[in-house]
């Protein structure tokens, strides 16, 4: 961190995420997106009226069975995290940990008992950027989503409990809810993506079980922007693949409300566009409402960045004070408050605080993380990574001809379904650019979450691999309720392929293992 110059001893100008009039003129249109998307999908117009979701569900077992098994492992995983929080002391990171304002009462010692451990590493931001918004210049590089809907949630359906609770555990309280619902939302999305994609429901409903005890599951429970960031990203592929790009459009530009790395979604609209261009589908009107979905899914990190700007280099003070506690932690830690000076970044021609921050703070950049001090990070994800390679040329060396020509032209092959099929292509592209991007640029161990909550085809994958493994399972029975092939493939372990085991053997090593190291401020991904 760099050292805090002129920092006044009596506190700073500051205000509220939810009260900063900055911020509400330049992020008021972010409830609009998440209100915009469901209407879109639920307008009777478009054939998705709440009778015939209704009728949907009742006829479609598979989707059941995605819902009750995501909160069964949300449930789980919950548990899993209170038992290893009690069990398992702390370790002393050197983590954000802001000072707790205030008494606690025996409502939030019961809460710090139960949710403590949703509240570890960076949901330490979120909550904080909830609670007291963007007081120190670091904090800028959490985007406002997540803090946005559980302030929302704490200060709104939660405020009855305001006597009995602080803001910070109505908080904890809040994200543990949203992000239950948003994970078991995004395993619905996949399942649907998958339909349409693959052409297989049996394909698409062992890719949604996979993804409910994936394993990053500690991080789609923990106060991160994970949960959302996956329902948004694939809840638009879905959309986008049922050729419906405005509402497509509005589900990714949540995505990149939510994380930076949503603005790679704009690759899915450009590929489709092309390729409706060059098959000469429909492109007259396409053409138009792409440019339109593209800057939709642009505009929230644009106001974002523009937020941060006139915070750090625009704005005037204000007589609101940060409370003291918080000018000392930045003393003692040389946290830069912002309008103590104006930033080197703003008098960049492209000044973006988000690039700042990642380089200045967290050392984010092409090759910085190749030391050797950071082997055992590489070690950590290198399972994801081989994974990821794995998919990529499964899928190349059996259409070669297809991936020259990038998916846009029509080739003739023998796959038209299933994880070979021609519409996974541009899955496998993406998923080849954030792993090329996340080995040489990022903090590699974050690799693991970033590809598991940005990436369908990695589930796609393993799904194909099981099927192809144990092809017994296609044969499980099918009524008004189905069998959960996850756990029949548990209770047959002994007669399991090896590639079947190795896969369910990280998915859920990753999970237990890393809910036990993560709610204990032990190093993860």
């Amino acid at each position: 961190m760099k050292p805090l110059e002129l920092l006044p001893q009596r506190g700073f100008p500051a205000r509220s995420l939810m009260d900063n009039a900055a911020v509400t003129a330049l992020l008021s249109t972010f409830p609009m997106f998440l209100v915009c998307p469901w209407s879109l999908l639920l307008n009777t117009d478009m054939g998705w009226s709440w009778s015939n979701w209704k009728m949907w569900w009742s006829h479609d077992p598979f989707l059941q069975e995605v819902v009750r098994f995501s909160l069964w492992c949300r449930g789980i995983t919950f548990f899993m995290q209170v038992a290893f929080n009690q069990l398992i002391p702390d370790h002393n990171a050197d983590a954000f940990s802001p000072p707790r304002l205030g008494p606690n009462t025996l409502g939030d010692n019961i809460v710090e008992l139960l949710f403590g451990g949703l509240g570890r590493w960076d949901a330490e931001h979120f909550l904080f950027i909830a609670e007291h918004g963007y007081v120190y210049e670091h904090n800028m590089a959490f985007f406002p989503l997540l803090p946005l809907l559980i302030g929302g949630l704490a200060q709104g359906p939660l405020l009855p409990l305001a006597g009995l609770l602080r803001l910070r555990s109505r908080l904890l309280i809040s994200s543990a809810f949203l992000n239950c619902v948003c994970s078991t939302l995004a395993a619905v999305s996949l399942y649907l993506l998958g339909c349409v994609t693959l052409q297989s429901r049996r394909s698409a409903f062992l890719s949604a079980l996979l993804f409910c005890m994936s394993p990053v599951s500690i991080f789609m429970a923990s106060t991160y922007s994970e949960s959302l960031y996956v329902l948004a990203t694939f809840a638009g592929l879905w959309q986008l693949q049922k050729h419906r790009t405005i509402c497509s459009s509005a589900f990714l530009s949540l995505a990149t409300a939510a994380r930076s790395n949503g603005l790679v979604n704009a690759g899915f609209l450009l590929h489709s566009t092309v390729k409706e261009a060059i098959q000469r589908k429909n492109y007259s009107g396409k053409l138009l409402q792409t440019i339109f979905g593209i800057v939709l899914i642009i505009l929230p990190f644009v106001l974002f960045q523009c937020f941060c700007f006139v915070r750090s280099c625009l704005e005037s003070d204000e007589n609101q004070q940060i409370p003291q506690e918080l000018v000392q932690l930045a003393i003692e830690k040389g946290y830069r408050v912002h309008k103590t000076h104006i930033p080197a970044w703003c008098s960049l021609r492209f000044p973006l605080a988000y690039s700042h921050i990642q380089s200045e703070y967290w050392d984010v950049g092409l090759f910085r993380y190749f030391k050797l001090q950071q082997l055992p990070n590489f070690l950590l994800a290198s399972p994801v990574m081989i994974l990821s390679i794995c998919t990529i040329l499964e899928y190349t060396s059996s259409n070669l001809e297809l991936c020259r020509t990038l998916g846009l032209w029509k080739v003739q092959s023998k796959y038209t379904n299933g994880f070979y099929g021609p519409h996974v292509f541009v899955y496998v592209a993406h998923l080849a650019a954030l792993t090329g991007f996340g080995f040489l640029c990022m903090h590699v161990q974050v690799l693991t979450r970033l590809l598991f909550s940005s990436c369908p085809v990695l589930y796609w994958f393993c799904s194909h691999v099981i099927h192809k493994n144990e092809p017994w399972i296609l044969g499980l029975k099918r009524g008004k309720t189905v069998s959960n092939p996850a756990l029949q493939l548990l209770l047959a372990w002994t007669s399991l392929q090896q590639g079947t085991r190795i896969i369910l053997a990280y998915f859920f090593g990753y999970w237990v293992i890393g809910t036990a190291l993560h709610v204990n401020f032990l190093p993860w991904t």
